[in-house]
């Protein structure tokens, strides 16, 4: 599958962004520099966002991986990519500039080139270059040194259409299930709101943000992966076939509905009418709701159908895939 849930949480009562109650200090400034991070990464990776909330202590990310982009870049886009995070070798200069000597050397610097191609598409190297940026940035901002991660992230493989977008769901509701935000509208640094208002925070927090904004950002933005499932995306769309197959609108509508149930704890009190996504998935009300509130915590490993899980068990040797099977059934 090219579709990852990734999370990473704070160690040693550390805080990622936010107002830390215990000491007063606030870490507000430090939700914008996860954002800038994570989307100048997107534009040098080969890897595109689906979802991402920032929270105080911890944030979640839904990559996709596009290996079709990652085949297609040159040799030197490649290195070029890479010299972006890293230094680059004096072999590898020195074939760039076709001062090679011999065909062993061509073959050796490609090799390496072939390597960072590789880690392009890799998503424990795009946690590894965010991570350590930004656990070096917050231990130099709070005079420390040591882990500030507690240890590798975590990750689950989404292996299906459904898995995908319940995944997402859950994403953008972190903030109002955790009761800092009353709407989609409203919940800041989630790729919902983002997507709705085109920045991840309000334009009245820019300038003080812009103070402590990270600096060259040598790629042009790229945005978040976009939904193709409306018409006319699907026409713009045809050549790349790249893209959510949903629609956005019907995502924001299902997002937006949980919200206001999930925010005003309206058990048992479910409108009637329902989301047509739900439709499209299989699910009921109440089997989606209690999927979109605990998806990070019951499930672990991969989420999908049961032949999906099959074939991936397979195909990582594993026998199966230790995982509840309410969504399996749900869905099916």
């Amino acid at each position: 599958t090219p579709y990852y849930h990734c999370i990473s949480r704070c160690v040693r009562r550390a805080y990622l962004c936010g107002e830390d109650k215990y000491t007063g200090q606030s870490f507000e400034h430090r939700r914008q520099w996860m954002v800038e991070r994570m989307h100048q990464l997107a534009s040098i990776f080969s890897i595109n966002i689906c979802a991402y909330a920032i929270m105080s202590n911890h944030y979640h990310l839904v990559l996709h991986i596009d290996e079709q982009e990652n085949q297609l870049l040159s040799d030197e886009q490649v290195c070029q990519r890479w010299g972006y995070l890293y230094s680059i070798p004096s072999l590898v200069d020195r074939w760039l500039k076709e001062q090679t000597v011999s065909i062993t050397e061509n073959k050796a610097a490609l090799n390496i080139i072939n390597g960072w191609r590789d880690r392009l598409a890799d998503i424990s190297w795009f946690m590894r270059c965010f991570n350590e940026f930004i656990a070096r940035k917050a231990n130099k901002e709070d005079d420390c040194t040591g882990r500030f991660w507690e240890g590798r992230f975590k990750s689950q493989a989404l292996l299906d259409e459904g898995a995908l977008l319940t995944c997402m769901a859950y994403v953008d509701l972190n903030p109002i299930r955790a009761k800092i935000a009353k709407s989609v509208e409203t919940s800041e640094y989630t790729s919902a709101y983002e997507r709705l208002h085109g920045v991840a925070f309000k334009k009245e927090n820019s300038t003080k943000i812009a103070e402590v904004s990270l600096t060259n950002i040598n790629f042009q933005k790229k945005p978040l992966l976009g939904f193709i499932g409306d018409e006319h995306e699907l026409q713009s769309s045809i050549n790349s076939l790249k893209g959510i197959p949903f629609s956005l609108l019907d995502y924001i509508e299902l997002v937006d509905w949980s919200g206001r149930i999930l925010r005003e704890d309206k058990k048992g009190a479910i409108p009637s009418q329902h989301p047509k996504l739900l439709n499209a998935l299989g699910l009921d009300s109440e089997s989606w709701l209690s999927l979109a509130s605990s998806f990070g915590k019951d499930y672990q490993g991969a989420v999908g159908s049961l032949e999906e899980l099959a074939i991936f068990a397979e195909h990582t040797g594993k026998r199966w895939i230790a995982s509840k099977n309410e969504l399996r059934r749900n869905m099916h």
